[in-house]
């Protein structure tokens, strides 16, 4: 998710009632609900953001580790700035918050496309949710609101947390049976049992899907909605993977070509004269050619 859905989730449970617990409560849930993403430094480097973000920092290791570090810190600032007349910090319940932000960034991370390598430093394997759109209007509208009420009374932001919590649980439950109608249809449709297929939410709108589905050499998009049931059909349109183009196999050696494949779900391959060269791509993010945040150019071509 983005930050500002994470900073929210730790605004609106410290409204709700766990900024009682200690002084500092609200800053360190802020914080912790954001801290595993102190690998945006990556930015800074040469290494492809893609296939470094959301792995050592969020990995089982740093679960354990980051709000040990979060807590130690937060009792050094502590111990230099000025308090007011009976503040007073809790250093378990520090650790504890700092636990409940570390997860829940984790957990939200977990909900969309994108995924999680949960199982970091010990293996690179991604794990995905599929049920979040990255950027939900409707997590922020619920948890936005509810602080935003409860200035005096921690009623609406406790309101706000549970409508978030039951959005999320049948976000994640409205999926699993999403994927059951794809699978039903595609198995209709003459396609194998195991072929390959990813169902993922649209922006705004929780009662619809798009689905992406591997069928050897190319991939095909369909549409999935709730009325109330699922119904899938096909969209009718979908891409060339393009690694069969001799035009790629050089490209497709470098070490940046390795790095992004390591990332992506539905990577394809396309030789664009036009946006200057072989570009690398993945299907979740992108309907065609080297457009979209996703793309990565290869190789240049002469």
């Amino acid at each position: 998710m983005d930050n500002l859905c994470h900073s929210l989730v730790g605004m609106a449970m410290s409204r709700a009632g766990l900024n009682k617990r200690t002084a500092l409560a609200t800053s360190t849930l802020v914080i912790a609900n954001n801290l595993p993403d102190i690998d945006v430094g990556v930015f800074a480097t040469n290494t492809l953001a893609m296939s470094f973000r959301r792995g050592w920092t969020h990995g089982v290791l740093a679960q354990a580790t980051l709000p040990i570090a979060l807590t130690g810190a937060m009792l050094l600032y502590d111990r230099y700035r000025k308090k007011s007349p009976g503040e007073r910090v809790v250093p378990s319940q520090i650790l504890l918050l700092s636990y409940i932000g570390v997860l829940l960034h984790v957990f939200m991370d977990f909900t969309n496309s994108y995924g999680v390598r949960l199982l970091m430093p010990f293996s690179d394997r991604w794990f995905y949710g599929d049920a979040l759109y990255i950027v939900d209007p409707w997590l922020y509208l619920t948890l936005g609101l509810g602080w935003w009420l409860a200035k005096r009374t921690p009623r609406p932001a406790r309101i706000g947390v549970s409508l978030a919590a039951i959005y999320v649980v049948l976000m994640l439950a409205s999926n699993v049976m999403a994927r059951r109608e794809v699978a039903d249809g595609l198995v209709r449709a003459g396609r194998p049992a195991d072929t390959r297929f990813m169902v993922t939410p649209v922006v705004v709108n929780p009662f619809r899907r798009e689905v992406v589905i591997d069928i050897g050499d190319r991939y095909e998009k369909g549409n999935l909605w709730f009325d109330p049931l699922p119904h899938f059909r096909p969209a009718g349109f979908g891409i060339e993977k393009g690694f069969d183009d001799p035009g790629v196999q050089a490209a497709l050696q470098t070490p940046l070509a390795r790095a992004f494949l390591r990332w992506s779900r539905f990577p394809f391959m396309q030789v664009n004269p036009t946006g200057g060269g072989v570009w690398i791509n993945d299907y979740r993010y992108a309907n065609v050619g080297p457009y979209g945040w996703s793309a990565v150019r290869l190789q240049q071509v002469q």
